[in-house]
């Protein structure tokens, strides 16, 4: 199934992000990274997120990790929303601490390096592959019925008894 057709719940997001669920509900509040696929409408309601919306958490939690701070991070965010989040796996984003650079080719980390403005980069073809890795061992859900997707944990007897269910 499409990656583009599957849904993941705050709790499994979390999970695959390695972020505290406390951390996902204020950034979806404020914005920083809401869920794309649904957003909570109420009490009860579940958000869903997308798999490009679980790499930008994870994104956001390794620059959290380096000290850059959350007002760079958000203009990030931002920038990689307005680029419509394309060609991610093929981008570094390198931090001086201070300011977020884009870089989608050697040549651009080697002149910002070169510069002495990088300290420390984000490959996120490495972190769209541990994302990937993560999810499969978690549940999703299909985005057009419903239908809970168990991942490749042979643990989880519970899912797989609600799914025979259905």
């Amino acid at each position: 199934m499409a990656s583009e057709e599957i849904g993941y719940r705050g709790p499994t997001a979390c999970a695959a992000a390695g972020i505290t669920y406390r951390q996902l509900d204020y950034w979806a509040r404020t914005g920083l990274v809401e869920p794309s696929v649904r957003p909570a409408h109420g009490s009860g309601t579940q958000r869903l997120y997308s798999f490009r919306d679980v790499v930008v958490l994870k994104i956001v939690k390794r620059f959290l990790d380096t000290g850059v701070s959350l007002q760079n991070i958000r203009t990030a965010v931002q920038h990689l929303r307005e680029r419509g989040f394309c060609d991610l796996e093929r981008m570094t984003l390198m931090s001086d601490g201070a300011t977020v650079y884009e870089c989608t080719s050697p040549d651009e980390v080697h002149a910002l390096l070169q510069g002495g403005q990088g300290i420390f980069g984000i490959a996120v073809g490495v972190v769209w592959r541990d994302v990937e890795s993560a999810l499969s061992q978690l549940h999703g859900e299909r985005i057009d019925t419903g239908e809970t997707l168990v991942g490749h944990n042979p643990a989880d007897e519970l899912a797989r008894r609600r799914n025979r269910a259905v």
